[in-house]
């Protein structure tokens, strides 16, 4: 499994989880907050929120990180260096030289 896999099922479980955190949440303060009912119940709705707010900047730093990881592992010393990009630019054809012809010697008119 190379490098650059590991890094893609990783993203992929972040996203997984940033997408759970996120649903849950409801922007008028409904969600999973007010389905606990009173601030008594499993720590109150505020501990909820914050919880659920700070998850979501956890997950997204991650995600972050986990992209640019990933992304280094192109040109790092596992990444590939035969690019079919690369080969396309050697196979283009080289420039010739263009030069200026010389100018035509004029025959003096008598």
């Amino acid at each position: 499994m190379s490098t650059f896999s590991i890094f893609l099922v990783l993203i992929t479980i972040v996203c997984f989880l940033l997408i759970i955190v996120i649903m849950v949440q409801n922007p008028k303060g409904g969600g999973l907050s007010s389905s606990l009912g009173g601030s008594t119940q499993m720590g109150g709705v505020q501990k909820t929120t914050d919880f659920l707010d700070k998850s979501t900047w956890t997950l997204a730093t991650i995600l972050i990180v986990l992209i640019l990881l990933s992304s280094l592992s192109f040109s790092g010393a596992m990444g590939d260096s035969n690019s079919k990009i690369i080969d396309e630019k050697d196979n283009v054809a080289p420039k010739t030289e263009t030069t200026t012809p010389a100018k035509p010697v004029e025959t003096p008119t008598k």
